[in-house]
């Protein structure tokens, strides 16, 4: 058998090939159209937190919403509700108890829904567009509980080309809004672990400092 080191150096992989391949992933056959590196960075950082809920805003099929609600079945506890403006998931998700389905979009989530749980995690998976992202970072960050995450999803359409058609996208959204919300950073442990902003989820995972060191070291902006 030949080794690695010996094959032809015809192999070439682009943003644009990872990009279609993302959109056929699926998870126990329900589709998650999420990034190979992202998918493998969610369970890492769902391990690492434990958190008691996570929203995600964007359900479509539910294979992000059923991949998470398994692993928090590994911690034993946590819940997930994923919000989303129509009814496409599949029986799978809507029949896991970790899992609640809300379906009047971002703006008829009652952020009630949240309270009694210790630690939140939040994913903005939605529209993209700028103007839906900045509202939903204004809308549910106050949800994210100190030294927990808020990730906005697919800042990668700008690299793609795309980001015009979303009036700048998501990283628009997270520099406006971090300018305005010191209590976030941008974690690069996340972003940068396969390499600078090797995600599609550009500049996205979004930590909220520690209450204490925030208080002490609020013109930090390292500090978390």
């Amino acid at each position: 058998m030949d080794s690695i080191f010996h094959r032809k150096k015809d192999q070439s992989f682009s943003l644009k090939g990872i990009f279609e391949g993302h959109q056929l992933v699926t998870y126990r056959g329900v589709k998650t159209i999420k990034c190979p590196f992202d998918y493998v960075i969610y369970q890492m950082l769902l391990w690492e937190m434990q958190p008691d809920l996570v929203i995600e805003i964007g359900t479509n099929r539910g294979g992000t919403a059923l991949y998470m609600a398994d692993l928090l079945d590994r911690t034993g506890h946590g819940m997930v509700h994923t919000i989303d403006i129509s009814d496409q998931a599949d029986r799978l998700v809507k029949d896991h108890p970790r899992i609640k389905l809300f379906f009047e979009g971002f703006q008829g989530y009652d952020p009630l829904n949240a309270q009694g749980f210790e630690t939140v995690v939040v994913i903005e998976d939605g529209s993209h567009l700028y103007e839906d992202t900045l509202a939903i970072l204004e809308k549910f960050s106050p949800l994210v509980t100190p030294g927990s995450y808020m990730v906005v999803e697919d800042g990668i359409i700008k690299q793609l080309g795309l980001a015009n058609e979303y009036q700048g996208g998501p990283t628009r959204a997270i520099h406006q809004f971090l300018e305005q919300h010191p209590e976030f950073k941008i974690d690069r442990k996340w972003c940068d672990m396969f390499g600078v902003n090797a995600t599609f989820n550009v500049d996205g995972y979004l930590k909220k400092k520690n209450v204490e060191h925030f208080i002490i070291n609020s013109n930090d902006p390292e500090t978390g």
